[in-house]
């Protein structure tokens, strides 16, 4: 009697149920490791838009800021991808004029983040979890730059 050896229905359903398992393991925190790096990545894209309001202000206007996206990529303060609007799943926009500026991020879906940010000429950014953040949420803590006597001034992060 000549048998050839190989594996039963058996063997391969277990296998197959086990790679299942570990697959529904880690599909969970590969979707929360996604959320967390756009939400770092809009954190981060609020703070250049923020950076690149005080800019324009001190150097193209004497004191007004700039009313959209486009007017801070026209002279290349922001790069075309953010001037776009949208990046990493988050939707930006930024109003300005004479007396201040706003920057918000929102999530474009409940899967590419959670939280929603807003900055203002205070340069403090703020965030709101389940609903559009505004100057009254929740700031993020030492965002880096702080405003003194018509100047931007870098503040120390020691910790």
């Amino acid at each position: 009697m000549n048998r050839t050896r190989g594996f039963s229905l058996i063997e391969l359903m277990i296998v197959v149920a086990v790679i299942s398992i570990i697959i529904a393991m880690a599909i969970p925190n590969l979707v929360q490791s996604r959320i967390a790096a756009n939400e770092a990545s809009a954190l981060s894209s609020v703070r250049s838009i923020t950076s690149a309001q005080l800019v324009y202000s001190a150097t193209e206007t004497q004191g007004n800021f700039a009313a959209s996206l486009a007017d801070l990529n026209a002279i290349q303060l922001i790069d075309g991808a953010l001037a776009a609007g949208e990046k990493d799943g988050y939707a930006f926009t930024t109003a300005g004029g004479p007396g201040g500026f706003t920057v918000s991020a929102s999530p474009v879906s409940e899967s590419t983040g959670r939280r929603y940010f807003f900055s203002d000429e205070t340069a403090v950014i703020r965030f709101s979890v389940g609903g559009p953040a505004d100057a009254s949420s929740t700031p993020m803590g030492n965002s880096g730059i702080a405003i003194g006597s018509n100047s931007v001034v870098a503040l120390s992060t020691a910790r």
